[in-house]
């Protein structure tokens, strides 16, 4: 693949001078296409198309976040211990990293459209098994489907968002669904609970199971609304991508900037409530002041980049993040304890995020030269194994205070910079 891939340049389709905000994205969404190809425009309001995958890409998330609060009553429902509950939850990555690979493979080569509805059923379908699981071994086994069924829609949103919409409004779809998908570890652990107090175990998997159906019918109903991007087939692989030092550029950026932040936030109630002498009201509280602050970077993203270039927006994005993961090593070294002036130093690393997260997965999807669904699917792939291995790096130290955790998750972090200033840009950028 050739590194100095073209720029798209500036956006170019009209303006709509009463946008004033990120939930516009809906009103003035079908302008996008003003800049787009004969052959991608569409008929139907992209919004709609939008908003379908954003429930697909939600539910997906949904596998995990849901099902959470019954994995300890597994044991005693389905016979079993709960070393084996904890593998219902890594069956589901497990599943979800090879779906990645595979629904990346085929979508460069099948019409994702088709593909986004069978996954969609064939999710469902494992979600209806997995409330039916006779025993822990089993749901286990169905879990590792699960997570691969379930990983189609986050493959395939960000090429297909690419498609509909010109590079500006892109990168404010793409924040606007980040922005949601950050709430969803929020409130479905919550929704899972009372789901498990009036339904049982199994509960939250038929929920899953009837939406995944109904998301399923809608795309098909509104199957003309979602573009068709042009198969790659043998002009694409993933070796190219490996190899080509401008789509690392911002993979690898992308992956260590939120592996940084999630290596803090998974280490963070041990570190708090064992090293720090504090309750989990404390990390609920950084949580929620996070993903708030995470929220506004992202949704303006787009017009800051639009002002200042999506390059600059990347690199101080990826600094700022870089720099609270920083503040919070040397307040651990200075023998800081009070939770709250942790979650102040966390606040620039889920803003640094916000800024540069949109432009940065969507040029790593222009990076991949037309091989969308492989270029998403790396990325993903990317950060999943960024946050497992740092993680498993940090786990060790997590009760020994915050410096411990708080050096492994910036190092990470760090690496971003490091990359950014070192790798080949887009051309023209």
């Amino acid at each position: 693949m050739p590194e100095n891939i073209p720029d798209p340049g500036p956006n170019t389709g009209p303006k709509c001078p009463n946008s004033s905000g990120i939930f516009r994205l809906i009103v003035d969404m079908p302008g996008g296409f003003a800049d787009k190809p004969a052959s991608m425009k569409q008929t139907a309001a992209p919004s709609l198309a939008f908003v379908l995958l954003l429930l697909g890409t939600t539910l997906g998330l949904a596998g995990t976040d849901l099902v959470l609060p019954a994995v300890p009553a597994l044991p005693d429902v389905l016979d079993g211990s709960a070393a084996m509950a904890q593998l219902v939850l890594a069956a589901f990555v497990a599943g979800g990293c090879v779906g990645l690979i595979l629904f990346g493979e085929l979508g460069a080569r099948m019409d994702q459209r088709s593909l986004l509805i069978s996954s969609l059923i064939a999710y469902a379908l494992v979600s209806f098994g997995c409330a039916l699981a006779p025993s822990l071994p089993s749901l286990v086994a169905l879990r590792f489907l699960h997570g691969l069924a379930g990983s189609a829609a986050s493959v395939f949103a960000p090429g297909m968002i690419r498609a509909m919409f010109s590079e500006a409004k892109a990168v404010r779809a793409i924040g606007l669904m980040g922005s949601v998908e950050s709430l969803v570890p929020a409130l479905a652990p919550v929704a899972g609970v009372w789901l498990l107090a009036v339904s049982g175990w199994n509960g939250s998997f038929y929920v899953i199971a009837v939406l995944s159906l109904l998301v399923a019918a809608l795309v098909q109903v509104q199957r003309h609304s979602l573009p068709v991007p042009p198969p790659t087939r043998g002009t694409g692989s993933y070796v190219r991508m490996l190899t080509s030092p401008v789509y690392l550029r911002y993979a690898l950026t992308q992956a260590f900037t939120l592996g940084g932040l999630l290596i803090f936030v998974f280490g963070a109630p041990a570190m708090m409530t064992k090293a720090l002498g504090a309750d989990l009201d404390a990390f609920i509280l950084m949580q929620v002041v996070g993903i708030a602050f995470f929220i506004a970077g992202a949704n303006t993203a787009s017009r800051l980049a639009e002002m200042f270039g999506a390059e600059r927006m990347i690199l101080s994005g990826t600094a700022l993040s870089a720099l609270g993961l920083i503040g919070l090593v040397v307040y651990g070294v200075a023998g800081g304890t009070e939770t709250r002036v942790v979650t102040a130093l966390f606040v620039p690393v889920n803003l640094g995020l916000g800024l540069r997260g949109p432009p940065g997965f969507f040029r790593a999807i222009l990076a991949s030269n037309g091989d969308d669904a492989r270029g998403a699917a790396l990325v993903i792939l990317f950060i999943l194994a960024t946050t497992a291995t740092g993680t498993a790096i940090a786990a060790p130290f997590v009760t020994l205070g915050l410096a411990p955790l708080a050096l492994v998750a910036a190092a990470v972090s760090c690496l971003s910079v490091l990359l950014l200033v070192t790798l080949p840009k887009l051309q023209g950028s």
